[in-house]
C-alpha cells in the first residue's frame, strides 16, 4: 500500500515562514508529479505547486515568487517552502503523488492527512 505522511505546518505571523515536508512509500512501480494542493475556509481546493519527475515545477500565480518547491527523488520526498506568508495562504496543505503502484495498475493521484498553516497577527 502507497503512504504520504506530510508535516510542517503551523501558525506563522504575516511575512513569516514554513517548510513542509511530504514523503511517500509504500508499494510505488513508478512516481511521477509530486505537489501541493490547498483548502481554505469556504473556498475550492487549489493547486498550489507541483514538481514533475524531471524536476520542473509549477506555481500559482498567488504564490509565485514566494513559495519554492523542492523534490528528492532518491526518498519520494517534496518539500515546500514557504516565505513572506500572508493571510490568504492560511489553508490545509494537501501533499499529493501521483503513483503507479504497480505495472498492472494505472497511475493515480495519493494524498497526505493535510497540514494546517495558519497565517495572522
Amino acid at each position: 500500500q502507497v503512504h504520504l505522511v506530510e508535516s510542517g505546518g503551523g501558525l506563522v505571523q504575516p511575512g513569516g515562514s514554513l517548510r513542509l515536508s511530504c514523503t511517500a512509500s509504500g508499494t510505488i512501480f513508478s512516481l511521477r508529479n509530486m505537489g501541493w494542493y490547498r483548502q481554505a475556509p469556504g473556498k475550492e481546493r487549489e493547486l498550489v505547486s507541483t514538481s514533475t519527475s524531471g524536476n520542473s515545477a509549477y506555481y500559482a500565480d498567488a504564490v509565485k515568487g514566494r513559495f519554492i518547491i523542492y523534490r528528492d527523488n532518491t526518498k519520494n520526498t517534496v518539500a515546500l517552502q514557504m516565505d513572506r506568508l500572508e493571510p490568504e495562504d492560511t489553508a490545509v496543505y494537501y501533499c499529493y503523488a501521483d503513483i503507479r503502484p504497480s505495472r498492472s495498475a494505472v497511475s493515480t493521484n495519493y494524498w497526505g492527512q493535510g497540514t494546517q498553516v495558519t497565517v495572522s497577527s
